[in-house]
């Protein structure tokens, strides 16, 4: 197979596979270890916690407020004189435009059933995150008139049928595309804060951190209480973790990210002598994809280390001061490495473990496999025919498109050959037939008879 891939047109590309598993020298080791330092100084820095409302939060905090603003100026919203730059005014607008029936904010409002406080609804809300399940989980309340909640690691949804909410739209696609609306212009309307709110105020989680109040585990200290993780994350959003501040935690990871391929980039041309052009970043060099993980594993290093020696055993101070985004990458990066090293040797571990259970199975639950083995071949065999076949009509209509285009531009061809390869592409490109020229008469019909040197039309 090799030999057969290597005889091919494709054998560049397959030479350039072996670069998958190159390793770093000491060079690129050193760069990605000082990229990641130089991150990780940035963090410590010039990100610090929510409480410090460092000078990158600021900026944060501003470009969401635009955010805000220019949404609401695209969905209506006309401030009066004085007030174009109000972002409380714009969020009452989105608030008051985007009504939904679930954006309670205490344990009154839900009949106690929830420890709901203004500063964490939106983390226990499963409506108010920005991400596919708080999508589904909006259209899905406003339809059924209910609030879904996390709280105490379990999901709690309370009737609100009975307040003023309908969802507009007189079919079910309407109101369906209403639902997304609503969630869009809520989510939005809490982006930047309440209008109701005299400080920063709470915003919308990160990404999937309302998951977190799944996890009703251990017992981390905070001042003199301890509390359970999904209680730990809780308080560290209604402190101020939201998703303005970390948008301010990936500053320090994209600085990384593009400092470490720079750095690549230049070695890779100055010290190993690639042509430019073999120097662009990219995933398929192995040598990059480490650089990638050291220099983001020295960021997390210096995060983790600035964290525990700030919190002095407080769990909460170290997760406000603890950059989840850039622990986030370092696990995509592991594991992404894991994979492209080590999924031949898990594909022949696999492989082992599929042999030792069909020894210890009975016939009739090897008969079972064996089956299932041969329907899974007679799809795959079908799905190859399949993309073999648009493979082939997909290049036959290229070649036949091709020709046509260099009939209708060959200065040697004849005029009735390049009319006939102009209304074969006009055919198969889909143009009405009312609307194509099939021949000079008809062109002479439609624009007048010809005359001069020139060509130059009577009409």
């Amino acid at each position: 197979m090799q030999k057969q891939l290597s005889d091919s047109r494709y054998q560049k590309e397959v030479v350039g596979l072996n670069a998958q598993m190159d390793w770093c020298d000491k060079y690129e080791f050193a760069l990605a270890a000082f990229c990641g330092a130089m991150a990780g100084f940035i963090d410590v820095f010039f990100v610090q916690s929510p409480a410090a409302r460092s000078s990158l939060m600021g900026l944060s905090d501003a470009a969401a407020d635009e955010m805000v603003k220019k949404f609401a100026r695209f969905t209506g919203w006309k401030p009066r004189t004085g007030n174009e730059n109000n972002v409380a005014s714009a969020i009452g607008y989105l608030e008051r435009t985007f009504r939904v029936n679930y954006d309670q904010k205490n344990h009154v409002e839900v009949g106690g059933a929830v420890k709901l406080l203004p500063k964490n609804h939106h983390i226990k809300s499963l409506a108010h995150s920005p991400d596919v399940v708080g999508l589904f989980f909006s259209v899905l309340d406003q339809f059924q008139g209910k609030s879904s909640f996390l709280d105490n690691g379990k999901l709690i949804r309370i009737d609100t049928s009975g307040e003023d909410f309908e969802l507009k739209g007189e079919n079910f696609p309407a109101k369906l595309f209403s639902g997304f609306a609503n969630w869009l212009g809520h989510i939005m309307s809490d982006a930047a804060g309440s209008s109701g709110s005299k400080e920063r105020g709470t915003g919308v989680p990160m990404p999937f951190m309302e998951l977190t109040q799944f996890c009703k585990f251990g017992r981390f200290q905070i001042g003199k209480d301890r509390q359970s993780f999904a209680e730990l994350m809780a308080r560290t959003f209604q402190d101020g973790y939201d998703a303005r501040f970390g948008a301010t935690t990936m500053v320090p990871v994209l600085f990384q990210k593009l400092a470490t391929s720079a750095c690549w980039a230049i070695k890779r041309h100055l010290v190993d002598k690639k042509r430019w052009e073999d120097c662009i970043p990219s995933d398929n060099y192995g040598s990059y994809r480490m650089m990638q993980l050291v220099s983001n594993g020295t960021l997390c290093l210096i995060d983790v280390g600035d964290a525990a020696l700030r919190s002095d055993g407080n769990a909460l101070i170290f997760c406000l001061h603890f950059n989840f985004v850039a622990a986030l990458r370092l696990s995509y990066l592991v594991l992404k490495e894991i994979d492209i090293r080590m999924g031949s040797v898990m594909e022949e571990k696999l492989k082992k473990l599929y042999h030792d259970i069909v020894k210890v199975s009975t016939p009739a639950e090897q008969e079972y496999i064996r089956q299932m083995e041969l329907r899974l071949q007679n799809h795959q065999t079908r799905l190859d025919e399949l993309y073999r076949s648009y493979c082939t009509s997909v290049e036959e209509e290229y070649r036949r498109f091709s020709e046509q285009v260099k009939t209708m531009d060959s200065m040697w061809a004849r005029p009735v050959e390049k009319a006939a390869a102009s209304v074969q592409l006009a055919e198969s490109t889909g143009v009405k037939e009312q609307n194509i020229v099939h021949s000079t008469k008809e062109l002479d019909k439609k624009f007048g008879k010809r005359k001069g040197l020139f060509g130059f039309w009577n009409k």
